[in-house]
């Protein structure tokens, strides 16, 4: 048994605050089969034996179901080369790099990691990287307050429903005005977003492509927010950055992603990275780490955490966010995937990806009652509406051992025939085809 500080007294007072009166009741929702008092384990036997014992239990899960799960998180293939340079023990157990002179290495990493991030985004400077792609678009958000002194945020509906849920959380307590314009059909309804910038905006908050999968160009937008003086929020997908119009060629001011699909595995859930980049006349307001490159009075080059000092994480009200960790090892691991793969190999990974998504779209609407929700471009990642509710057609198909997508509907009431179905390179044609088979047997 793990040893456990808490008395008996202790645990009753920490049930009663959350409301039930034992341990067992925190394991309610799941079914009393699944919860087994003990282990059918014959006394005595070796580690070899035990650790086949829970193997075997183990390979009882399903772990060969297909699936064509996106909506903001993505199965990628992960190079071997990822887990062995970020397990290394200099980085796996390094301390938080405070002082320099004890962490070269890990500051030397997060510094060529927001390089990596600034010309994936095309943006002037990126940070050591915040939690995860919800907390990085509030972030921003509070960069674009702190920047203009306004106090409210245009926020289009098409942004991740997860993320939005998220800025709401944060800001509950916050006297921000948060301004959602609905989508249309799926796409960012450009003329409704320019209109709804006035002059107590303080950003234009959108994603591209957007939650649908659609992919839009916001130029004109962030020329607009620009001119009435709020900054223009970008979230995008990092993978898609290799082909579509990055954020600094559409003139945003701050870009950020969730980091996930750049060497992280899905793993339930977490730890995942934010990524954040910006216009250099924001650095000062860039939340988080930043390493910064210098040479010392002898000439040898050294990295430190540069513009800010660890105190201004903690001064309260004051501070530019309470960040006082990143995702360091996250981050590593997204520099090591973009290393390995190059420009060029994003650019084939992006289309490759994209080439599979049409194929599904054209195997599924061959079936004649499904259709694209909209006609307007989609990167990797695609809006269907089916003849039948998203939510019983996935749980259909399941059953058979293929997951085809996430249900819209499930954060849109008016959808709730429209799936999102997304393809990366763990899929492939056979496994299209196989979707396709399903599916015409059921639809």
């Amino acid at each position: 048994m793990p040893y456990i500080p808490h008395t008996h007294r202790e645990l009753q007072e920490m049930l009663t605050v959350v409301g039930v009166r034992g341990l067992d009741d925190l394991f309610a929702d799941i079914a009393p089969s699944l919860r087994p008092k003990h282990f059918n384990l014959p006394r005595g036997r070796s580690e070899a034996d035990v650790c086949a014992f829970f193997e075997d239990m183990a390979g009882k899960n399903g772990t060969d179901t297909i699936s064509f799960l996106g909506a903001g998180f993505y199965a990628h293939d992960i190079p071997k080369a990822v887990d062995a340079l970020s397990g290394r023990s200099e980085f796996y157990t390094a301390y938080t790099p405070y002082q320099a002179e004890c962490s070269q290495g890990t500051l030397q990493a997060i510094f060529e990691f927001q390089t990596a991030i600034s010309r994936l985004f095309e943006m002037d400077c990126a940070n050591a990287s915040v939690y995860d792609g919800g907390s990085a678009i509030f972030e921003a958000a509070m960069m674009a307050v702190r920047a203009t002194r306004k106090h409210a945020l245009v926020v289009d509906e098409g942004v991740n429903p997860v993320w939005r849920g998220m800025l709401r959380t944060y800001l509950a307590g916050l006297d921000i005005d948060v301004r959602i314009v609905p989508h249309a059909n799926g796409t960012s309804n450009l003329t409704a977003l320019t209109a709804a910038v006035d002059d107590s905006t303080a950003a234009v908050i959108v994603q591209n492509p957007n939650f649908f999968g659609a992919v839009a160009d916001y130029t004109d937008v962030f020329a607009n927010a620009r001119a009435r003086k709020a900054l223009g929020v970008i979230s995008v997908y990092p993978v898609m950055q290799a082909v579509l119009k990055t954020p600094g060629e559409m003139g945003a001011d701050i870009a950020v992603a969730e980091g996930q699909s750049l060497g992280q595995p899905l793993n339930f859930g977490g730890p995942y990275l934010g990524l954040m980049a910006c216009r250099k006349e924001h650095i000062r307001q860039l939340p988080g780490r930043i390493v910064g490159r210098a040479d010392d009075r002898d000439g040898k080059t050294g990295y430190v955490l540069t513009l800010q000092a660890r105190e201004q994480h903690i001064r309260r009200s004051k501070a530019t966010s309470n960040i006082c960790s990143n995702q360091a090892l996250c981050a590593l691991r997204a520099l090591i995937y973009l290393s390995l793969l190059g420009p060029r190999g994003l650019t084939r990974l992006a289309e490759h990806n994209m080439a599979l998504t049409r194929y599904a779209v054209e195997r599924l609407t061959a079936l004649g009652d499904v259709e694209p929700l909209n006609d307007v471009p989609y990167g990797s990642e695609v809006a269907l509406r089916l003849p039948m509710p998203a939510e019983k057609f996935i749980s259909a198909l399941a059953k058979k051992g293929c997951v085809p997508g996430y249900p819209a509907g499930r954060h849109y009431a008016a959808m709730g025939n429209v799936l999102l179905l997304s393809c990366t390179e763990v899929n492939n044609r056979a496994q299209i085809d196989l979707l396709a088979e399903a599916a015409g047997g059921l639809l």
